[in-house]
């Protein structure tokens, strides 16, 4: 879990009077986690958040899996994807999906939003691949950069502004919380010293934007159960002058993970990052000595993996258990077949003394599907590619 945190102004106790200069009391609200049993973060607004002004219309949102598609080792050929679509949602283009999950690959050719964001669905987990930003929330301004994971808890309100430059972003949309590793931390939640990243590689938002405008509609958009449902209100969702507690959205920088190496090769959880209990795991594959044992094989032995699925989405340098992969693909593996270095890569790979691939990879607990939005990039002779 992230580890508490404060900005603003904020009362010395909850549920108690907390008055505004301006005239009678901030509005205090509650956003809390699984009832309130979980993680949850205290915010104060200048106004009634409950202050809906009209509800419009909502907007179907949704994504159709390729049901006849079938068990086969895939490789979707997205390198080439200049842009996705037009502004920061429409742009989510969804490739990959269970009932858990929804992974897609997001190529906007805005650079802001003129309306704000809520997913009411799930969790967002978004890898910066190409580009920088901010994403501007009532938590405050939460400045992104190339490399960095955007750890997003349900239900923030908020809007991205990009800079000038490519964008390029991988979106996990995730049913169940996406947290820290549980094995990372002690028993009071505390990032243990065996963990591969600590609490100061974990960036939580810098400074409060505090919008107190009135009598200008601003709309919000949520998503929830298939449609975008559309709120307008008559003042800004950023009229928050303080907050605290433990849910808020963060940055990890996937260059701050340090990998843990030995003497022969490590299996996949060794470079786990992030957690959503019950569904899937999220690992980074960064720069690092290979192994060292004199009998050592650098690339990855072969593996059937029987209850989960494996996705690898290529980020930067030369994957060396994979041929014909470029930047910005993504392979599926699936449970019921084994997977493995392509040939060739097993003897290449001896005597290899570091890496300097990245990549991000996501295991599900329950099978994954291509969507028919996928189908377009599929490489049909992937199945093919351990052919000697």
């Amino acid at each position: 879990m992230p580890y508490y945190y404060r900005l603003g102004e904020i009362p010395p106790k909850r549920h108690i009077q907390f008055e505004n200069p301006q005239g009678g009391l901030y509005r205090e609200e509650l956003v809390s986690s699984r009832g309130f049993s979980g993680i949850y973060s205290n915010l104060y607004h200048i106004h009634q958040p409950t202050e809906i002004k009209k509800v419009l219309a909502p907007e179907p949102y949704s994504f159709e899996i390729a049901e006849e598609y079938g068990l086969k080792q895939t490789h979707l050929n997205t390198s080439k994807v200049q842009t996705t679509g037009k502004d920061y949602l429409d742009a989510r283009l969804p490739l990959l999906a269970n009932q858990d999950v929804v992974m897609s690959l997001c190529i906007p050719e805005e650079r802001s939003m003129d309306y704000f964001f809520k997913n009411a669905d799930g969790d967002e987990m978004l890898f910066v691949h190409d580009g920088a930003g901010v994403l501007i929330s009532q938590f405050g301004r939460l400045p992104f950069k190339k490399g960095d994971y955007i750890v997003i808890p349900r239900t923030t309100i908020y809007k991205m502004e990009f800079e000038e430059g490519p964008i390029r972003l991988l979106v996990v949309d995730s049913k169940a919380p996406i947290e820290t590793v549980s094995r990372y931390r002690n028993e009071m939640g505390q990032l243990l010293e065996h963990s591969p990243y600590c609490e100061r590689d974990i960036h939580p938002p810098q400074a409060l934007e505090i919008e107190d405008k009135q009598g200008k509609d601003v709309l919000i958009k949520v998503k929830k159960q298939g449609f975008l449902h559309q709120f307008e209100y008559g003042f800004s969702p950023l009229d928050v002058v303080g907050w605290d507690g433990c849910l808020y959205p963060y940055t990890l920088s996937i260059y701050d993970f340090e990998p843990i190496t030995g003497r022969i090769h490590q299996p996949p959880p060794v470079h786990q990052t992030f957690q959503a209990q019950n569904a899937f795991v999220i690992c980074s594959f960064v720069p690092r000595l290979f192994d060292y044992h004199p009998k050592a094989i650098p690339a990855p032995y072969n593996h059937s993996n029987i209850d989960s699925d494996e996705v690898l989405y290529y980020v930067e340098g030369n994957f060396m258990s994979r041929k014909g992969i470029d930047r910005g693909s993504f392979t599926l593996h699936p449970g019921g077949l084994p997977h493995g270095p392509h040939p060739g890569t097993v003897e290449a790979s001896i005597g290899a003394k570091e890496t300097e691939e990245y990549a991000v990879m996501l295991d599900t607990f329950r099978p994954l599907f291509v969507t028919k939005e996928g189908l377009q990039f599929v490489d049909e002779n992937y199945p093919y590619s351990w052919l000697t």
